[in-house]
Order: structure tokens, then C-alpha cells, then sequence
């Protein structure tokens, strides 16, 4: 199954390196949203990160350390803790996201950028094939 795996990664990473030249068409044919589209599209990636289960285990496993029981009022403390984590994450993806877009700019200014992008990461997973094929042998 291991070897199934890998082989499949190397194709994909294959195919991605020989479609590379394609990239610059995708990239204008996925074109920013419509400006009615904004609020939607922010309130699903909320919802997908309010409902990410990692996130979730997180604030479960963690936060309830950080609470003092002698402090009082301990769902409180709970919310409180909620509260800054959910800000720091606000402003923080929004910052990764503010940059990913001015990065994308930048990479679709240039067909040629688009084409090492392609090749990269193409030859990355092919990396992760063979590498995924190689882990575990004993020599």
C-alpha cells in the first residue's frame, strides 16, 4: 500500500512538472470573487475555523490549564482565554492572508514565476514519493 502511495505521488508530482506552463491560464481563470462574494466567503472560512477539530482539542486540552479556580468564576476565565485566542487567530490568518494575496499578485505578474512555482512544487512531490518509497527500508 506504501509503494501504491508513493507511486502516485511521484505521478502527480510528474504531471504537475509537465503542466506547469498551464499554471497561468488557471491562475486568470480562478480571478478574485465578485464584491457581493466577500462576506460569504469570510463567513465560511470562519465557520471552517470555529469547526476545525484541532482547534477545538485545543482549547479543551489547553485553555482549562490556564484557569485559577480560586480566582472565581471559572466558564469566565474560560471565555475570557476563548476570547484573546480567537483574536490573536483573527489577526493573525488575517495577516497570512493578507500576504498570501500580495504574494499571488506578485507570482501572476509572471508567467515564468507561475512556471518555476509549477516546477517546484511539482518536484517536491516527487521528493515526497520517493522519499515515502525509501522510509522504513533497512540497508
Amino acid at each position: 500500500m506504501k509503494l501504491a502511495g508513493a507511486a502516485y505521488l511521484v505521478w502527480l508530482g510528474l504531471q504537475a512538472f509537465r503542466k506547469r506552463r498551464t499554471i497561468e491560464s488557471a491562475v486568470a481563470a480562478a480571478a478574485l470573487p465578485a464584491a457581493g462574494r466577500g462576506r460569504k466567503l469570510a463567513l465560511q472560512g470562519w465557520v471552517v475555523g470555529a469547526s476545525n477539530p484541532k482547534t477545538i482539542i485545543f482549547l479543551t486540552a489547553i485553555l482549562p490549564q490556564f484557569v485559577d479556580k480560586a480566582s472565581g468564576h471559572v466558564p469566565l476565565q474560560i471565555l475570557a482565554l476563548g476570547a484573546v485566542f480567537s483574536a490573536i487567530a483573527l489577526v493573525s490568518d488575517s495577516i497570512w492572508g493578507l500576504l498570501a494575496g500580495v504574494f499571488r499578485a506578485w507570482f501572476a505578474r509572471s508567467p515564468r514565476r507561475l512556471q518555476l512555482v509549477g516546477g517546484a512544487g511539482g518536484l517536491a512531490i516527487i521528493a515526497v514519493g520517493v522519499g515515502l518509497a525509501l522510509s522504513g527500508r533497512k540497508d
